[in-house]
């Protein structure tokens, strides 16, 4: 799926770009299903790892830090009462999958290396596409999180900035259920902070600009389910809490460019024998 000029011209001004009905219903409901399979198959023993923008209580988190080249999931932040016991079902209570669904699901890594991807990013100058992260987001009935505004690149750097994230509906999205809200022309201000990991696996955030993003420039995404939002590494975005009886299936993929540089410190590190791949190979 080769973009237009007006497309591509969209997307320069934007930083993000709305694409209807790319994906059709058959492929939505096989993806959820799978989706559903992997939490069915999820035995949390010990693991209890959370899932919060607002609390980085991964930041020390192994399982979180090493699931870069797994397929891992992780807690929505209020399944859990007082006393740290599930309140809800264990299908109702993961925020997300991830972060190597690209490589390591039969379904999944087939989807993600669609021609249709490939064309958008190469289209939008990423000369040589490498398949960075996946992540399968529930965004789950009255319980979904909220992620608060950031940029991709602030976690998934390279230099230069080269981050493409394409998020896919699987259901209908919407204010009331938690859509994606995003700041129009916003990737046009530089990047304001990135998370490093350092000595003995501790993260933390380098601050470059401390100027916050006003709440009442972002925007809407309202979406349908098969539509597919493509967003630049340094547009500002995010999403409210679902407090609705709906959930918000998506999935993300994020894209980087080959020739540009992946700092050692970012926190997302693969294994030796999982080197990253573009759009023509798998594991």
């Amino acid at each position: 799926m080769k973009l237009n000029a007006n497309e591509t011209d969209a997307f320069r001004r934007d930083g993000y770009l709305v694409l209807s009905d790319l994906v059709d219903p058959v492929t939505c409901a096989a993806l959820r299903h799978q989706a559903d399979a992997l939490v069915a198959a999820f035995e949390p023993d010990d693991v209890a790892s959370i899932f919060s923008t607002t609390n980085q209580q991964q930041a020390t988190d192994l399982y979180f830090l090493e699931s870069g080249g797994a397929v891992r999931c992780f807690f929505e932040e209020e399944a859990f009462d007082a006393t740290g016991a599930l309140q809800v079902p264990k299908s109702r209570a993961i925020n997300k999958i991830g972060h190597a669904l690209h490589d390591l699901d039969p379904v999944f890594a087939p989807f993600s290396r669609s021609s249709a991807f490939e064309d958008i990013v190469t289209t939008l100058g990423v000369a040589e596409p490498l398949l960075l992260q996946s992540m399968y987001i529930f965004k789950q009935p009255s319980i979904g999180g909220e992620v608060v505004w950031h940029q991709d690149a602030t976690f998934l750097y390279t230099d230069p900035v080269s981050a493409i994230g394409l998020w896919v509906a699987l259901e209908d999205a919407d204010i009331e259920n938690g859509c994606l809200w995003a700041l129009p022309g916003g990737h046009l201000h530089g990047l304001k902070r990135r998370f490093k990991r350092g000595a003995g696996g501790a993260t933390f955030f380098d601050e470059m600009d401390d100027v916050a993003w006003r709440n009442e420039d972002f925007v809407p995404l309202e979406v349908r389910a098969g539509t597919v939002v493509v967003l630049d590494g340094s547009l500002p975005h995010g999403s409210r809490a679902n407090r609705s009886i709906r959930s918000r299936h998506a999935y993300t993929l994020h894209v980087i460019d080959r020739e540009a540089k992946y700092p050692s410190d970012n926190w997302l590190h693969r294994p030796a024998n999982m080197p990253l791949r573009g759009f023509g190979s798998q594991i």
